[in-house]
């Protein structure tokens, strides 16, 4: 294995270190990382090694998806994340998350009223709930 500097926050980690630290299979770690969430060095045996980042950001990912973001839209959400996010980078993060999750509930009881309002079911207006969508 190639010598590969360590991290600022320890030795670098393998795609089975990190998928263990944020309760993935391997396989979601390489699918994240080929989606853009996550960054991985290649060793000259062309092994992945990521930083300690990687195993933080593939958890909020994950809350983002509960959110009902989709990878490409957590990508753009990431897109300005430095390398090594402090807390008021994840504090950034979070307001976009609040805020989506927020217009997401609002949509929904909208719809909620709709449904409950006693008319017909057909003559509402039958889009799907993606308030962030048009971001």
């Amino acid at each position: 294995m190639t010598a590969i500097a360590p991290t600022s926050f320890g030795p670098p980690l393998t795609v089975s270190d990190v998928a263990a630290a944020s309760g993935v299979a391997p396989s979601a770690v390489r699918f994240y990382e080929k989606h853009g969430l996550v960054t991985a060095r290649r060793t000259a045996g062309d092994q992945r090694r990521f930083d300690d980042s990687a195993a933080c950001r593939i958890k909020v990912a994950k809350v983002a998806q509960g959110v009902g973001l989709t990878v490409r839209e957590i990508a753009d959400v990431f897109s300005d994340l430095p390398a090594d996010p402090a807390p008021e980078d994840w504090a950034r993060i979070a307001a976009v998350l609040v805020e989506e999750a927020e217009a997401r509930v609002a949509a929904l009881r909208a719809r909620l009223d709709a449904i409950n309002a006693g008319g017909r079911l057909c003559e509402i207006d039958g889009g799907s709930v993606q308030p962030g969508r048009d971001r």
